[in-house]
């Protein structure tokens, strides 16, 4: 049985075991499973074994140690370190090292997390499936040859097959929680605003957000605990408001009323993902919940909308990208603009290229009210409609992704499939709400998340209904799955 976070971190704190075990550990198992897997593209070995001593010298010299204090962590490579490399995955970053930290990274650190390394990811948070990296993809631990989702696939990897038990990475329309799915694990996306984002490489600013990986709730809220608050480098943070509370499912009301969304219940989802979430809605119902089908309409725009508004986002804030201040530079043009040409026609892979003149397009004369201004009034419209689905129930409930974890090199000449992927996460991005993917079983051997999302500033509302649905037998059944693998290695999952 593998140690989770806050097991670790307790077992440091009262001298159980020692900070240099828990990353001894970590680095032993990266370098066992990490071959056949690659979820990092970075290992900081040397930094964290020095951070692991300076917790064991504190803890021995008498003093308090911080709440995580030796628990390694794996952060995602589009959040900046001082000192490592950030290549968000992209030839355009070949060889720059960061010279600041993200704030969610330094507030990690301060909670007592250890660095280990930096995580693969689709380039710039480009992708579904962590195969549009300039690293090459990372694989799902269940099956090698299966995408572990994207673009936070490294992060969702590395907890998965045990390499750390906690990771941070990004979500823009689903990035935290569809690899999340694919991998098994648990993944979150706070409120907008709840985290800082200063230190995260911008792809679709606002809609970005850093959020917690593990393999269980307590260890993500633990994590998001930590790293959210009120931060004056990043003016989109949320200023002293109070959440919106918690609700007890043991309560005396009779548990959570749960919405189930009938848009997510439609063509395109996979029989036995269906099946098996109302398997859980079921048994949640048999717990106290009241089930809720509801109809929300505006869902069935997300996707379109979506990509619209983040590649508009996304041309804007890469055009920094030039081979002019940072990051690779093609020499040898005869100007100024053939040399930005030139770099980032070879810098850009393909699939961000797509984004970016999908999003110069949307915002260019004649086109911006037609297709950015159209999608921003029907973002707005989306945000309505779900506050008045929260005004009946207290959550909305669903599947993470419409399909199981496919097969590498499936979809990546099909883009509009691999867009699809997203179906159910955008709208939570698109209207900065919190959500959550738990695992809710496993189907032909690979894993099934289950979403749980939230009204605004509801995060503690949705890990609560989380820790719930965790507790019904068919996600119990999944969460020990992933427990109880030997080496955290699952290669005897997908031969079943």
């Amino acid at each position: 049985m593998r140690e989770t976070a806050r097991e670790m971190a307790r077992a440091v704190r009262l001298g159980e075991r020692s900070a240099r075990s828990c990353v001894e550990l970590s680095l032993e198992t990266i370098a066992r499973l990490d071959r056949t897997i690659s979820a990092f593209v970075h290992v900081d070995e040397a930094g964290a074994l020095r951070a692991a001593e300076e917790i064991d010298s504190r803890r021995d010299s008498g003093r308090a140690v911080p709440p995580l204090a030796g628990v390694p962590i794996a952060v995602k490579d589009n959040i900046c370190i001082e000192g490592l490399p950030t290549s968000c995955g992209s030839r355009i970053l070949d060889g720059h090292i960061s010279r600041y930290t993200a704030t969610a990274v330094r507030r990690a650190r301060e909670a007592g997390c250890i660095i280990i390394g930096k995580t693969n990811l689709d380039e710039f948070g480009m992708g579904s499936s962590t195969e549009h990296s300039c690293h090459g993809p990372t694989r799902n631990p269940w099956d090698r040859e299966r995408t572990s989702g994207g673009s936070s696939g490294g992060s969702a990897a590395a907890v998965a097959a045990g390499m750390v038990p906690i990771a941070l990475g990004s979500d823009t329309g689903g990035s935290i929680r569809q690899p999340a799915a694919f991998c098994g694990v648990v993944g979150f996306k706070s409120t907008y605003g709840m985290v800082s984002r200063f230190g995260l490489v911008a792809f679709g600013s606002s809609l970005d957000q850093i959020g917690p990986i593990a393999t269980n709730v307590d260890d993500v809220e633990m994590l998001f605990e930590a790293i959210s608050g009120p931060d004056q480098k990043d003016a989109t943070c949320l200023e002293g408001e109070a959440r919106g509370g918690r609700h007890d499912p043991g309560m005396e009301d009779g548990g959570p009323r749960i919405g189930v969304p009938r848009e997510f219940f439609q063509a395109g989802l996979d029989p036995v993902i269906e099946n098996l979430i109302l398997t859980v809605l079921g048994e949640l119902a048999r717990d106290g919940a009241e089930i809720i089908e509801l109809d929300i309409p505006l869902l069935d725009a997300s996707i379109p909308v979506y990509y619209l508004i983040s590649a508009a986002e996304a041309s804007s804030n890469l055009s920094r990208f030039d081979g002019v201040r940072f990051g690779a530079r093609i020499e040898g043009e005869p100007s100024a603009d053939a040399m930005i040409r030139a770099t980032r026609t070879a810098g850009f892979g393909d699939e961000v290229k797509r984004r970016i003149m999908l999003g110069t397009f949307a915002l260019s004369a004649g086109y911006h009210d037609a297709f950015y201004g159209q999608a921003s009034g029907m973002r707005h419209r989306m945000g309505e409609e779900l506050a008045r689905a929260f005004a009946a129930v207290d959550v909305l409930v669903g599947p993470t992704t419409p399909t199981l974890p496919f097969e590498l090199g499936e979809r990546l000449q099909d883009p509009l499939a691999m867009y699809l992927s997203d179906t159910y996460t955008v709208a939570a991005n698109l209207a900065g709400l919190p959500a959550i993917s738990i695992p809710a079983g496993h189907a032909r051997g690979l894993p099934i998340g289950l979403q749980i999302m939230g009204p605004r500033l509801g995060d503690d509302l949705v890990f609560d209904v989380a820790r719930a649905a965790a507790a019904t037998p068919s996600c119990r059944d999944a969460a020990e799955r992933l427990s109880s693998w030997p080496d955290g290695s699952a290669d005897q999952g997908a031969a079943e």
